[in-house]
This record gives C-alpha cells, structure tokens and sequence, in this order.
C-alpha cells in the first residue's frame, strides 16, 4: 500500500504541475470509489459482504465484478472468465438470500426486474428462482433451503476470497509502481551495504587483534617448551633444538584446531602428517568467489537448480534456504523452508527446475514449488526406513528415487530400501529389490537418459537398475568391501565413478564390469580418524574431467583426471571441514557447504 500511495503521490505532483485541475478532481473521485482496495484481498471482502450486499448496492456489485472479468483476465482466458461468472452468480443469490432474510421483498422484486432478462440469458438455472417471491417459506424449500445455510455462505466467502488472491497475486504491476519499488529496495539495500560495511570493519579490527594474541601465544609456549627442555637436557643429555621447535609448532596446531566448534560438531586435532601433506598441495586458480552465511546450524547438502540460477541448502538445524550468488538473477525464488526435521538429501526436478526434493530424518520427503513459495506435497516414507538418505530425480521422466535405511537394532545393524515415487499423483510407485537382507543405499544417481539407476552400498557393492522394468542389471563389489559413499556416472556414459570410506576413487568401466579404468587416493582428505561427517560425497565438473569431494580437512580436493596420473589441487579454505560439494551443470563454477555454516560458491579458470 505505501508504494501505491507513493504512486498516487507522483500522479498528482505531475497532474498539479501541468495544471489538469479538472483531471485531478476525477481522480480524486475515482480513488474514493476504489473497488479493488488497492488489491488488498480482505478489504476488497469487506467491501463486498459488509457494504455493498448489506445496503443493496447491487449495481456497484456488479461494477466490481465487471472490472475484475475484464481487468485481469486475458480474453481467451475461459477457465478464469468461467470462475468469475460462478462467483459473480452465487454473490447475486447471495444478495437475493440476504434481503428475504431481512425482509426486504421489494429489493429482490427490484432485482428481477432490472436484471431479468439478462439472467435468462445467462442461464446457470436461474429459470425457477423467478419463483423465489411468491414461495412462502423458501428457506425449506427444497430448491433453494441450501442457500439459506451457513455452510454455503462460508463455501462463497472462502471462494471468493481464494479466487482474489490468486488474481491479485498474479497482475501486472504498471511501470510506476515497478520504478518505486525498485527505489525502495535501492534504498534498503544501500543501507544494508552502509551496516555491513561498519560490521566488516569491526571485525577486521577484531580479527587483527586474535591474530596478535596468537602470535603472543605461540611465543609464550614456545619459551616455556624450551626453557623445559633445557631444564631436562642437565640430566637427559643433549637434545637437537630444531626438534623442539617443531614440536612446538605441532602443539600450537592442535592447541587452535581442537579450541574451534562448529554447533554441536568439533574439529578433531589436525596430525603432523596432514598438516604437511594439505601444503604440497597447490590451489585451484580462481577467478572469483562469493559466500553465503544464512545458515546458523553445520550444512548438510547443497546443490545447484538444473540451470545454475539458483542454489539450494540444507543445515542440521532442518533449515533450507534458496538462493542466487549472482546479482544479475532474480530473487523472486529466494526462500526459507523450516522442516522440523534434519535435512539429510535434496535434488531439483530436472525438466522445469521449480520443484525441490527435501528427504529427512524422519520419514519425510517434501516437494517445494520455488514458484508458489509453498510445500505441494508432503509425503512420508514406510516408518520402517525413516532416514531418507538420498534422492534422485529423473532427467527424463516424472518420477523420483529415494534411499532410506532403518534406524540401528540392538546389534548396530541398519536395512535399506530404495523406493520409486510418481511425481504425477504423488505415490509410490514401486520398489527396487536389494535382497533378503538389503544394504543400506547411501547414493544413488541416474545415467544421461533415465533408463539406468546405480546404486551404491554399505556393503561394498555397486548395483545398477534398468528403470523400465525395475529389475537388476549388475553389480560387482567395490573398494574390497568397504561402504561406498557415493556413486556418479561418468560424462561420457561409458564409466562410473565411486568413492569408498576407504577414502579411494575409483572410475569403473560400464563395457567391462569390475575393470578399474583410473583410481586416487584421497583418504588424507577423507580420513576417519579426523571429523566424523554426515556422509561424504562428490560432485562430478560438467566437461567430466574434474571431481570434487568432500573432506574432513579446511579444504575440498579437487582432482583431475585425464591422461595420466591423476592430480589433486585444493579450493579456497574455509574455517571448518567441508561437508557438501556441487558443480554449476553448464560452468567452471562449484559449490562448498562447511560445518562453519557457511556456502562459498567458486569459479575457477
């Protein structure tokens, strides 16, 4: 409202300027006969069941519903025109209903008679309510007791309002008031720019004084260390001062890593072996990078929508956020989605990208229209399998597969299941069969087409899955038993890439079943005896020749293959290990989720 009033401000400036004194009276008189409110829904009802039925003002009545059929609806439009005549219809009998109520048979006479013939011809059964003043009590009359009841005044109402909350939703704001909001969120944003700016600066200074204290720090134990190897050496002997010195730098390592927390998850001492082997390790060159620190909780999942316009992530908190990291893309879908639950997948429907996939931990799988801005469908799993571990949608079809395991028994022990769901009514479809004791599924992934489905186990084993008949095609064990993390087709359809808890990669041939075509060993990225994350995953590069994955160190390693042995290089640090990894589907840009609750988003070239 403000922005229409600021509007309306700008017009009688304008109309005053040029001395359209006649134009400005008509103005004012249109304005104080406003019939959309300023399309505000609920003071559009009042207008309509408070005033205009109430004191008989059927010609304004219909006015409003006149302005509405032709204001916001295209010509060709016959579902919408058809709504508007059923409402238009039931308000008149409406009107009708309330005068007998009040005793006021000359208004609905009057009403017969100045609207008579254009009833007939709009048929909708209006021939037998010509008898409606001469029945003697129509409120038990068969033909017309339904009007008489509050169930169907209130059916109207909810209608009628439904019906102008869709339509005021969806109208075409003129350029004015375009350019006036678009003034006001300069403004707002300026501001934010001006607050953050000051923010920044604090915590430059801030940061600057933690790095002295640091440095005072290191010094302060490193005398004390070697003032207490002095003290031992007059009875030890001598000992090399180098050692010391690096042992020192040791202590002070794992004395800051084990101070930091992320949430309810912290960060495990860094080793000696890791922190020298992260330095042999060269960064990716980057041509920018943008961060996001909505989340208040570690991330779980993120991931690009199928045209990279928007990113969607999860935290532990069960919080989802959609956004864009480019200043050039609309905001319209940005959104807020509180499950209740923790996130643990998601994935974007492929073919028109406005539905988001959000499995939980607690037999929940929900489908977010980003359009609409609201939950479509919420759907549970069989209670018997409540984590919804991954979900997977297909490129091709309507139609969507979720993992889900059990909770431990008594023994440790988890069972999966991988269900197929039909995105067209909603319900499951059917179930991919794991054996009598099924593994728990932890990734699966679609092939270019659709028709194919690979599965990866806690048992060690990749499965693959013709989705035509949803039976078993194959399957070969994998990273001598270890639980698979994740599982990915290769670009070119003709090989498969898994990643063990081994911490090895492996790319698997399709043409010749358990032949390992190039393999990396990242489990000092990976490593259990570090960080225990939710899963580990990786994210395959749209060119096909650039993998990457998750890790429990500051940095996600980036590996290429091609001709040749494999090379690792690293991305850009983050404060806490990195938990989820996604590639932009068309650019050299990807995505990295940390438990320090933040998303940085990397191009590189």
């Amino acid at each position: 409202m403000d922005e229409h009033k600021n509007a309306e401000g700008l017009v009688r400036e304008f109309l005053l300027f040029r001395g359209f004194t006649q134009t400005i009276r008509a103005f004012e008189a249109d304005l104080a006969a406003d019939v959309t409110q300023g399309y505000q829904v609920e003071k559009t009802m009042q207008l309509v069941f408070d005033v205009y039925i109430p004191r008989y003002q059927i010609e304004k009545l219909a006015e409003l519903m006149d302005f509405l059929s032709l204001s916001l609806f295209a010509p060709g439009d016959s579902h919408c025109q058809a709504t508007a005549r059923k409402l238009h219809t039931g308000l008149k009998r409406f009107y009708l209903v309330h005068a007998l109520q009040k005793g006021r048979m000359d208004r609905v006479l009057d009403f017969f008679k100045q609207y008579g013939g254009n009833l007939l011809n709009e048929g909708d059964d209006w021939q037998a309510w010509f008898a409606l003043p001469y029945v003697k009590d129509p409120s038990s009359d068969p033909q017309f007791q339904v009007y008489f009841s509050k169930d169907w005044l209130e059916t109207l109402m909810v209608s009628f309002r439904n019906f102008l909350c869709q339509f005021f939703d969806g109208i075409r704001f003129p350029a004015l008031l375009k350019l006036i909001s678009k003034r006001s969120n300069y403004r707002e944003i300026k501001q934010q720019l001006t607050q953050s700016r000051e923010k920044c600066s604090s915590l430059e200074a801030e940061l600057q004084g933690k790095e002295e204290e640091i440095i005072m720090l290191k010094a302060a134990l490193k005398n004390q260390l070697t003032t207490s190897m002095e003290s031992s050496r007059l009875t030890d002997g001598d000992i090399d001062i180098s050692s010391v010195e690096k042992t020192s730098d040791l202590a002070n390592s794992s004395e800051l890593s084990t101070s930091r927390e992320s949430g309810s998850v912290a960060f495990e001492p860094l080793t000696a072996e890791n922190v020298f082997l992260l330095e042999d390790f060269t960064e990716v060159t980057v041509r920018s990078q943008e961060s996001f620190s909505g989340h208040t909780s570690p991330i779980t999942r993120c991931r690009f929508s199928p045209t990279g316009s928007n990113i969607a992530s999860a935290s532990v908190d069960g919080t989802v956020r959609i956004w864009t990291y480019d200043s050039s893309v609309s905001t319209s879908r940005n959104a807020t989605i509180y499950c209740g639950a923790e996130i643990m997948s998601l994935d974007w429907e492929h073919k028109s990208g406005r539905l988001l996939l959000l499995g939980t931990s607690e037999a929940g799988i929900k489908a977010w229209n980003v359009d609409a801005k609201r939950v479509v469908c919420d759907l549970s799993s069989n209670q018997a399998f409540p984590r919804v571990l991954d979900i997977k949608c297909s490129p091709t079809d309507p139609f969507f597969v979720s993992a889900e395991c059990t909770n431990a028994d008594k023994l440790g022990r988890r069972f999966g299941s991988l269900s197929v769901w039909n995105m067209k009514n909603w319900k499951a479809w059917n179930l991919l069969p794991l054996g009598e004791d099924p593994p728990v599924v932890t990734s699966i992934c679609f092939n270019h087409n659709g028709k194919m489905v690979a599965a990866a186990g806690d048992d060690g084993v990749i499965r693959l899955f013709d989705m035509n008949g949803y039976l078993p095609i194959t399957g070969w064990p994998a990273h001598d038993g270890c639980a698979i993390n994740c599982v990915r087709f290769g670009t070119n359809q003709t090989s498969i890439f898994t990643m063990g808890s081994d911490g090895k990669v492996f790319e698997w041939s399709l043409h010749n079943q358990g032949q390992v075509l190039q393999s990396y060993d990242a489990s000092k990225f990976t490593s259990a005896d570090g960080l225990k994350l939710p899963r580990h995953e990786m994210a395959l590069a749209s060119h096909g020749n650039s993998l990457l994955l998750t890790s429990n160190n500051l940095y996600a390693p980036l590996i290429n293959f091609g001709r040749g042995r494999p090379k690792a290089l690293k991305s850009l640090e983050h404060k806490g290990p990195v938990t989820s990894v996604d590639w932009h589907p068309h650019l050299d840009t990807y995505v990295t989720g940390s438990v320090d609750h933040s998303i940085h988003v990397t191009s590189i070239g």
